[in-house]
């Protein structure tokens, strides 16, 4: 493997160059979770945030980095992910399972993104994500899903395809 060389790095963010190729790598965790929440009711459970990078708001599932707070290293993904589905969403999973592990964007970031699907949810509170961040809960019919992800784009918002991959790897049609 050639030198790989630090152009920029800042605390959430580096940018890196291997021979001729210049990549992005989180400089405190090379991993993140995202994962399929069913509620009882059989609703699909998604956040919603606005992402700076895009400029718009996004239609997500539950997700976050894995290790990227000093408090939490050496913590198993599936522990980030019932960690993240409990803060963003505020349900407590009483079932977490792998789906797949796959590099998130291969030729531009070295981070794998890790699908988990909860199942036997319990809600303990209203969600909404911890410190600064804004996110916004939506609970959604499966059987309204494609009809609401319509409603959802026609108002200018992006739907994240990790929810239709997680849905698939699931085995569940929406």
């Amino acid at each position: 493997m050639s030198h790989t060389e630090t152009l920029f790095e800042s605390r959430w963010l580096g940018l890196y160059r291997t021979g001729t190729w210049d990549f992005v790598r989180r400089p405190n965790s090379d991993a993140c979770v995202g994962i399929l929440a069913i509620n009882p009711a059989q609703e699909i459970i998604l956040v919603e945030q606005f992402r700076i990078p895009m400029q718009r708001h996004v239609i997500e599932v539950p997700a976050g980095l894995v290790g990227d707070d000093p408090v939490f290293k050496g913590e198993s993904l599936a522990a980030t992910a019932s960690r993240e589905l409990l803060e963003e969403t505020g349900y407590r999973a009483g079932s977490i399972r792998p789906l797949i592990a796959s590099p998130t964007s291969a030729g531009m970031s070295s981070e794998f993104t890790h699908l988990f699907h909860a199942t036997d949810l319990s809600r303990e509170h209203s969600g909404g994500g911890v410190g600064g961040e804004k996110i916004i809960v939506h609970h959604v019919p499966l059987s309204s899903l494609r009809k609401w992800f319509a409603e959802q784009d026609a108002a200018g918002k992006l739907i994240d395809f990790k929810i239709h991959s997680a849905l698939w790897l699931a085995g569940i049609t929406a």
